[in-house]
């Protein structure tokens, strides 16, 4: 019988990972030049915990994320508690209870980590990081377009000038079955056909709304193009008005931003389940991962809200490489404040060295100082 080995210490559970130098860095201050884009426009952070209790994580719009949510026991309260999956919920607890009574609308922004139950094929990580905005007791197009104009603006200081906001309607395809009286039996294949854009299923399920199904599925790409499908379509009350509120949007946008690229799909249902308005979902070009994803929602019992949340660690992947701060050495005994404020990490040795360039290299420092003055290091150095 042989002992087995010990458990390697750099093992983690699956969906989880270490992030390490320079790329620790990088993120965090990508995530704070979101937040300064978000600043600029009025968002002012909060910064809910970590853990609450279940049952207020939960309640209103947390439910939708109730799947996706670790718990566990407080030993203090012998309360169950749970670890948050999604942020939005947080903040509009913050704004239904301690700031309840602030004006509207209100504009709050945040940043930080949530960790999910489980990783999908698309999304691999299972704790991920969040920078976003809510925009709070405001229902009306120019607020909907306010998330799509200031989330191109946090991309855009990160280098991503070419990004794509498909717009969609969530709730418009269960309007339109429940008007046409879809049985249940079929209710739920069909919704499984529309989210394949499978055109032969939805013409064999989709019943009387076989051709307006049809009809708007294939319309689904530039925004022109969807919007004319969606005004030409014989739709009851309650799905005109989805329509006429998403070209009405569409049409904000435009007016501040003519250049930006707008998709639409009309009959994608993507999102949490709490989303009920005009939704949006941020894409690279040639990248099938999610930059951001938000939507209209109800804040509390019943006050609109709508916002945006952007992934920090897909939109790294998908900008420009952003080069981190060069790392100067300095001799034991030198001063370094001034080459801070140039820019320079200075590194101090700690006692003399007898080749400040070795030991620069040994630090993995970019540069090294010598005379006084800031020598880089050339590749054929290493």
């Amino acid at each position: 019988m042989t002992d087995d080995p010990p458990p390697n210490p750099a093992l983690l559970p699956a969906g989880l990972r270490d992030l390490l130098p320079p790329d620790a860095e990088t993120e965090a201050a990508s995530v704070e030049t979101l937040m300064a884009t978000f600043a600029a426009h009025g968002y002012q952070r909060v910064k809910p915990p970590l853990l609450e209790f279940e049952d207020g994580l939960l309640a209103g719009t947390g439910a939708a994320t109730a799947e996706q949510t670790f718990r566990l026991m407080d030993p203090e309260s012998h309360r169950m508690m749970g670890l948050r999956a999604d942020m939005t919920p947080q903040v509009a607890r913050i704004a239904t209870s301690r700031l309840a009574h602030a004006p509207r609308p209100l504009r709050l922004c945040y940043a930080g980590q949530c960790l999910r139950v489980r990783a999908t094929h698309l999304a691999p990580d299972r704790q991920l990081a969040q920078a976003g905005i809510e925009l709070i007791g405001a229902d009306s197009p120019a607020a909907d377009a306010e998330m799509v104009l200031v989330g191109a603006e946090a991309l855009a200081a990160l280098g991503l000038t070419r990004v794509s906001f498909d717009l969609t309607l969530p709730p418009l395809v269960p309007a339109l079955i429940e008007a046409a009286g879809i049985p249940p039996d079929r209710r739920a294949p069909l919704a499984r056909a529309l989210d394949r854009k499978d055109a032969a299923a939805v013409g064999l399920l989709g019943g009387v709304l076989a051709g307006t199904l049809t009809d708007l599925l294939l319309a689904a790409g530039a925004a022109d193009r969807a919007l004319a499908a969606l005004a030409a379509a014989s739709l009851p009350a309650a799905a005109a008005g989805l329509a006429d509120r998403l070209a009405a949007t569409v049409a904000a946008i435009r007016a501040r931003a003519p250049d930006l690229k707008l998709t639409v799909d009309p009959v994608e249902f993507r999102g949490f389940r709490y989303h009920m308005g005009v939704c949006l979902t941020v894409y690279a070009p040639g990248r099938h991962e999610e930059l951001g994803r938000g939507g209209r929602y109800l804040c509390g019992e019943a006050e609109p809200a709508t916002g945006l949340t952007l992934y920090p660690d897909a939109i790294l992947r998908a900008a420009p490489p952003r080069h981190p701060r060069p790392r100067l050495y300095l001799p034991a005994g030198e001063a370094g404040a001034a080459l801070r404020r140039e820019g320079f990490a200075t590194v101090a040795g700690l006692a003399p060295v007898a080749d400040a360039r070795a030991e620069a290299l040994r630090l993995g420092c970019t540069h090294f100082l010598h005379e006084g003055v800031p020598v880089l290091l050339a590749p054929e150095d290493d």
